[in-house]
């Protein structure tokens, strides 16, 4: 997938991880948007060069800070997160409302209480219940049928994150409301997949934003990204253009 001009950066974005993964989960995404835009793929806590750091949600806020603010001065940030990247987007755009140009979450937009929290629990426990090895061999097995093979390379090559599951999903759950949008004052682009359990609650987390608006994929489910990393591509550059440089149209990637 190519770019579609060769010129300084005007935008960068960080893109966050989902659980058990990490940042290189964006390895293919990063070469796609790379040089168009400044791209990060911090890890959080539990996951990836920050395994041996206990997840808790004022680190992984500190991950996506720095992230953040590692980048050339004067840029505008779009902040992007998947999954358990996504609440911690929110977390961080939840305590620095102004600072950001844009927020992408995607599957991340189930209320992790009531009826809701099910998935919470189940994504929580299934680690220790099943085993690291029983589950890692289930994970490359749905990602061999169902991600495409560049992002599952990346994937497999570093391997998976179990130790900061439990913890990063409590942390989700005690905390992870619609209300963390709404002193958010940057537009909120809300994307799910059709058949995605973590973004059923969508709408109601775009009602708490100031500014936000629902995507929803057809077919896709919870792992867009990895199922579709192109199209992932497009949505994201193409929301990053409009809230950075709305007179000029849609972004130089399709999807």
């Amino acid at each position: 997938m190519a770019v579609s001009a060769q010129v300084p950066p005007t935008v960068r974005l960080v893109l966050v991880h989902g659980t058990r993964v990490s940042g290189v989960q964006w390895e293919v995404h990063r070469r796609w948007l790379s040089p168009t835009f400044d791209v990060a793929t911090p890890d959080l806590p539990g996951h990836g060069t920050l395994a041996k750091v206990p997840f808790t949600m004022p680190r992984a806020v500190e991950s996506v800070a720095a992230a953040v603010e590692g980048g050339p001065a004067g840029l505008p940030v779009v902040l992007v997160g998947h999954s358990l990247g996504g609440y911690v987007a929110m977390e961080y755009a939840a305590e620095h409302p102004t600072r950001l140009a844009g927020l992408v979450l995607i599957g991340s937009t189930a209320v992790p209480a009531g009826p809701g929290a099910a998935a919470y629990r189940l994504l929580g426990k299934a680690t220790s219940r099943a085993g690291r090895d029983r589950v890692g061999r289930m994970n490359d097995r749905l990602l061999t049928r169902l991600v495409r093979p560049e992002v599952f390379a990346a994937i497999a090559a570093d391997g998976y994150w179990f130790d900061g599951v439990s913890d990063a999903w409590a942390a989700v759950m005690a905390g992870g409301r619609p209300e963390l949008l709404s002193d958010v004052r940057c537009p909120v682009l809300i994307v799910r997949g059709q058949y995605d359990q973590l973004g059923v609650h969508a709408h109601r987390y775009a009602a708490a934003a100031r500014d936000a608006r629902v995507r929803t994929v057809r077919g896709a489910s919870h792992l867009l990204p990895l199922t579709r990393p192109e199209q992932t591509c497009g949505i994201i550059a193409t929301f990053a253009r409009d809230v950075t440089q709305p007179s000029e149209g849609s972004g130089a990637l399709t999807g």
